[in-house]
């Protein structure tokens, strides 16, 4: 049975390069309100692929060695921290009390700011252990922040202002999987004036958008009846902007502004968690169950595979940095291919398991396994070139958001009722 929750061209040159500055720079272009130097809008960060442009966060440190600040998290949760202007934002949940709330930190001190109740009961009755009630992960277009739970059988889907006022509130669809009851994990993705939000179980699953000011429904796309979890991401690749997901045993691409399908190709498995990932105009998906693969799909429209393995980066997403690929796999080895044809340049045997996905700042890459164990590395295609293994607490699952050379994580330790979470903000000390 499956667990629950979670490459590319070679550089052509200079034109290369700023064809996909801009491709990045398109992707906070709808809102103005943000800065991708100052902000960690929405998962995986600005840019959408879990890359950073600015400092790099310290390579060393532990919960007493480079730490600004750390604040206890009530409730539990998977749900990544953003950051907007002068606060941190996450998802929690309290389980026993069946209570489902937005949480804001100050960035500086760390203090809690405020803490909004969005959904009471209706939780359901069973989850896969690894998961939360509260495992998707925030987006924030600058003025307002946009979650997404499960809950009364239904995708329930927020508007908060940046104060934790509420905006709006509605179903974003029915959601009540039966044969695998494990939760819910996507998170929502914005785009232009829209809130694009996910629904896959074994009903009737749905890609669906609505305006980011009002709630109100735009477009609706039907998704097969097929149970998974991976977050869709908007990319410009192959000369457009495509919503791109896998799962179901396809990779799929639709377009953005009305959700119409563009392409689809045979790929990957039944059932993915991580978010693709892309460079130039060739795609990457990764998945788990029943089979592992990852794959490269030229994003054109031609449906052509350019590589394929038996590897799978199930929960996690991966990262593509200059032409080449890495994958830190469910069992902790780590791999870095060849984008262009999959060509293995190396890999190592590290620690899993592995949920969280990377960040690279740079030629730096960090990367959590469920441990809490944060490996950060060079993006180095020739070689495995280790900076440092650093431990801060005993569980993380969550990803980390990296800005301004701090790096802001969400990390757990005990077991039970004595388990606590806590959000952490890395920085030269």
């Amino acid at each position: 049975m499956f667990r629950l929750l979670g490459w590319c061209l070679i550089c052509c040159g200079l034109s290369t390069l700023m064809n996909e500055s801009v491709a990045q720079d398109r992707a906070i272009a709808d809102f103005p309100a943000l800065n991708a130097d100052r902000d960690w809008p929405w998962w995986r960060g600005p840019f959408r692929n879990g890359t950073a442009v600015s400092p790099a966060a310290p390579t060393t440190f532990s919960a007493t060695k480079n730490v600004l600040w750390k604040s206890p998290v009530p409730g539990r949760g998977h749900s990544s921290p953003i950051v907007v202007g002068d606060r941190v934002f996450l998802a929690t949940a309290d389980e026993q009390k069946q209570v489902q709330s937005i949480l804001a930190y100050d960035r500086t001190t760390g203090r809690q700011l405020w803490k909004e109740d969005v959904n009471r009961g209706g939780f359901p009755q069973r989850n896969h252990p690894k998961n939360t009630e509260a495992s998707s992960t925030i987006a924030s277009d600058g003025e307002r922040l946009f979650a997404a739970f499960y809950e009364h059988d239904e995708i329930g889907l927020i508007a908060l202002s940046l104060e934790g006022k509420e905006i709006w509130k509605r179903s974003a669809g029915h959601y009540r999987p039966t044969k695998y009851e494990y939760g819910y994990a996507a998170s929502p993705v914005l785009y232009g004036k829209t809130v694009i939000v996910i629904g896959e179980y074994d009903g009737n699953s749905f890609l669906a958008a609505f305006d980011r000011a009002t709630g109100q429904p735009v477009w609706r796309t039907p998704r097969p009846n097929n149970i998974s979890f991976s977050t869709p991401v908007v990319a410009h690749v192959a000369g457009k902007d495509q919503l791109l997901i896998s799962g179901a045993e396809k990779v799929a691409s639709y377009n953005p502004s009305n959700g119409k399908l563009l392409w689809e190709t045979p790929g990957t498995t039944f059932a993915t968690c991580g978010t693709m990932v892309w460079e130039g105009d060739v795609v990457y998906a990764s998945g788990g169950y029943p089979k592992p693969e990852t794959i490269a799909i030229r994003a054109d429209g031609s449906g052509q595979v350019l590589w394929k393995n038996n590897q799978k980066c199930y929960e996690q997403s991966m990262l593509v940095h200059k032409g080449f690929v890495y994958g830190l796999t469910d069992n902790g080895v780590m791999y870095c291919w060849r984008g262009t044809d999959g060509q293995e340049m190396w890999k190592t045997r590290l620690k899993g398991p592995v949920s969280a996905s990377p960040v690279g700042v740079g030629d730096v890459i960090y990367w959590a396994n469920e441990l809490g164990t944060m490996y950060v590395f060079h993006a180095n295609p020739e070689k495995w070139d280790l900076i440092a293994e650093n431990q801060l607490e005993s569980e993380s699952f969550a990803s980390p958001a990296i800005l301004g050379g701090e790096m802001f994580l969400r990390v757990a330790s005990g077991n039970g009722p004595a388990r606590r979470e806590t959000l952490y903000a890395i920085g030269q000390k």
